[in-house]
């Protein structure tokens, strides 16, 4: 079994449960989209598997980029194969995935849980497409998964507000599927991963790929303009006091410049 630094995986029946483990708030880079897909490809390439579960330990199921102490995180220097590029071959696995997200899932986050098949929460998890509220276009995709997911008008409301909604009313406007307390969300999703891998995998498998036809492709559109927008935007004052003001925690003071 392939080593992981920043994750791990265990296998429990015919699911797969793949762990983040950088808690307390799970930030991601370049290294750590690469070893979820990583995990992912190995899924599919091993028969036994028919499900997995995306989980993660800490307070958070994963805040995004840390932009605070680390705003390059994305960008082209910052890993040789810009970020987006390792996060589309999340969008290119053929099996399906349900995501435990038993904390704040906030900007990049919100669309790792996005990439999901299905997402279990809780009333204490937070959700937020807060791009606005730090001075920058959304990316990873979510100009595509998260209208395609709730429709165009409610990911509207959230890209122009960044507001932070919980899970309440992440499930009532379908942004999660299943809403349980915090102590149940992993052994939830574990149920119905399980559940799904109860199903003809070939039959599922089929099904899926139809649903989800095209996404892949109409991911990778959307993140080359989510990266031009992100990287002229990360030159401005805006978004310099976007993250001074969440470091900070109060309300960002923008100028339009």
């Amino acid at each position: 079994m392939t080593a992981y630094k920043d994750i791990t995986v265990d296998i429990d029946g015919h699911v797969q449960i793949v762990t983040i483990r950088r808690p307390p708030f799970n930030y991601f880079d370049n290294a750590l989209i690469r070893e979820l897909a990583a995990a992912f490809e190995a899924a599919d390439k091993d028969k036994n598997i028919r499900a997995s579960v995306l989980a993660a330990e800490g307070k958070s199921f994963c805040a995004g980029a840390d932009l605070v102490n680390r705003s390059d995180t994305g960008t082209v220097a910052e890993g040789g194969k810009h970020l987006y590029k390792e996060a589309a071959r999340l969008f290119r696995g053929a099996k399906p995935i349900v995501a435990a997200v038993h904390g704040a899932a906030i900007g990049g986050g919100l669309g790792l849980a996005v990439m999901a098949d299905f997402r279990v929460t809780c009333p204490d998890a937070r959700f937020s497409a807060n791009f606005a509220r730090l001075g920058m276009h959304p990316g990873f995709g979510l100009t595509t998964t998260l209208p395609r997911l709730i429709g165009q008008q409610q990911a509207a409301l959230l890209f122009y507000t960044g507001r932070r909604i919980t899970g309440e009313e992440a499930y009532r406007i379908g942004l999660a599927d299943v809403l349980v307390s915090e102590a149940e969300v992993r052994t939830t999703a574990r149920a119905l991963a399980a559940e799904i891998a109860q199903g003809a995998p070939l039959a599922v498998l089929s099904i899926r790929e139809t649903l989800r036809r095209g996404l892949a492709d109409a991911v990778e559109v959307a993140t080359e303009r989510e990266l031009v927008e992100q990287d002229w935007q990360r030159r401005t004052e805006d978004f310099k006091e976007g993250v001074k003001a969440t470091a900070e925690r109060r309300l960002p003071n923008f100028n339009g410049k």
